[in-house]
């Protein structure tokens, strides 16, 4: 038994001195963390689903995971907790870099895991309802195009709760990101633009809190899975509004985005609604590095804060949520030292932040319009409020859980009086 063990201890140790192999220990994390992006018809630039696909990335592999560029996630560790937290693992860390310092050693295939079986089709199973743009929408090789605003009638006549979506771009490789609203029946935004007719820029006029997002695309997304009790409410005669950012890559294509819909098996008791915390009215100086902006929104009824995303364009340099209630100091619950918007990412709370009536929401950011910053388009430029890349944007979207028979807008408005 003696000699048993001791073969133990040696195999053990042998075992830890050497290197990993591709095969037995790098593989394991790839397809925890990088394949839903990193494989074939992806938005990644390369698969890294087997050997040969990974060897050449050794390198950038080790340099992307120790400065923390992949995989995406531009939280500040030291604020907040959230549920949908990327950041790899020290020993993960520690097995990428290794593998690449050993030369990339492939191993012995036969301890590869079990392939990750990706879904061709729908994540989300057989959707209720299938939604898509009208027709294919032609990108062309080369360029820049506006962002693309498209009319999907849902034909609902009777008001639906939305428990589960899923936004599948038809394209991924030409899709950067795409959002899709809500337009409910009393609202006038683009009112005269036909069904399925794409709009550009334009579109952005007559937009209002009433328009809320539905759900949002950005690489590496997962479906948005609402818990049982939980969903987004889509009133009768409402329809969809598709806004979809395309990048061109030096091919022509098309695309034609969907979305899935799961409804509600009962009526929830709570409702998301995504709030929009915006500041329209800055103007950012020519060369200005730090340009700080903020909006601020008190609520006017009881909520809780679920999910954070800060929102604004190339010149974005750094976004902060904080909370401030009644005799408390204001509380960061999110901060993105560097923004980044090719990563427009959506931070779910591990634990929903209550707010009670007169609580406010404060966003802070910062914009870099100096030639430092290597995105800048034009340093030389004033830089307002615009739908392009090349203007700006600061938008906080705050999805919050409220009663399910609250109307939203009363979060913006203060109470009427009994005698109103």
């Amino acid at each position: 038994m003696r000699v048993i063990w001791v073969f133990a201890v040696l195999t053990g140790i042998l075992r830890a001195a050497a290197p990993p192999t591709f095969y037995r220990d790098v593989l394991p994390v790839l397809e925890r963390n990088c394949q839903s992006c990193h494989r074939t018809g992806e938005a990644a630039p390369m698969p890294l689903v087997t050997y040969k696909d990974a060897r050449p990335w050794a390198k950038a592999i080790r340099q992307a995971v120790l400065t923390k560029k992949m995989p995406p996630w531009l939280a500040d560790a030291s604020v907040g907790h959230f549920a949908n937290d990327r950041t790899l693992g020290p020993s993960d860390v520690e097995t990428l870099v290794k593998w690449s310092d050993a030369g990339a050693p492939p191993g012995n295939p036969k301890d590869a895991p079990k392939p990750v079986e990706f879904v061709d089709g729908w994540n989300i199973g057989k959707p209720d309802v299938i939604l898509e743009m009208a027709s294919d929408y032609e990108i062309p090789a080369t360029g820049t195009i506006e962002y693309q605003h498209f009319i999907v009638p849902t034909g609902f006549t009777e008001d639906k709760w939305v428990q589960v979506v899923e936004l599948r771009p038809g394209n991924r490789a030409v899709v950067h990101h795409a959002a899709v609203f809500v337009r409910p029946p009393e609202s006038k935004w683009m009112r005269s633009v036909k069904a399925g007719e794409p709009v550009g820029r334009q579109a952005e006029s007559g937009i209002s809190l009433y328009e809320e997002i539905l759900d949002f695309h950005v690489p590496g997304a997962v479906p948005h899975a609402l818990p049982p009790g939980q969903a987004k409410l889509v009133k009768a005669g409402s329809d969809l509004v598709f806004q979809m950012h395309y990048t061109t890559n030096g091919k022509p294509a098309t695309d034609r985005t969907r979305i899935g819909i799961l409804f509600a098996k009962e009526p929830p008791w709570e409702r998301i609604f995504t709030l929009q915390i915006a500041n329209r009215g800055f103007v950012i100086p020519p060369g200005a590095s730090d340009f700080a902006v903020d909006s601020k929104l008190t609520l006017q009824g009881d909520a809780r804060i679920v999910a954070l995303n800060p929102h604004m364009h190339v010149r974005g340099k750094s976004f902060e949520f904080r909370v401030a209630t009644a005799g408390n100091e204001p509380q960061v619950l999110l901060r993105v030292p560097r923004y980044d918007f090719s990563w427009q990412l959506q931070y779910y709370l591990a634990e929903p932040f209550e707010l009670a009536r007169g609580s406010r929401i404060e966003c802070f950011a910062t914009f870099d319009n100096s030639p430092n910053n290597p995105a800048n388009p034009d340093p030389k430029k004033e830089v307002r409020w615009g739908d392009q890349s090349w203007e700006e944007m600061m938008v906080g979207t705050v999805d919050v859980a409220i009663d399910a028979r609250m109307d939203p807008m009363d979060l913006y408005r203060p109470a009427r009086k009994k005698s109103e």
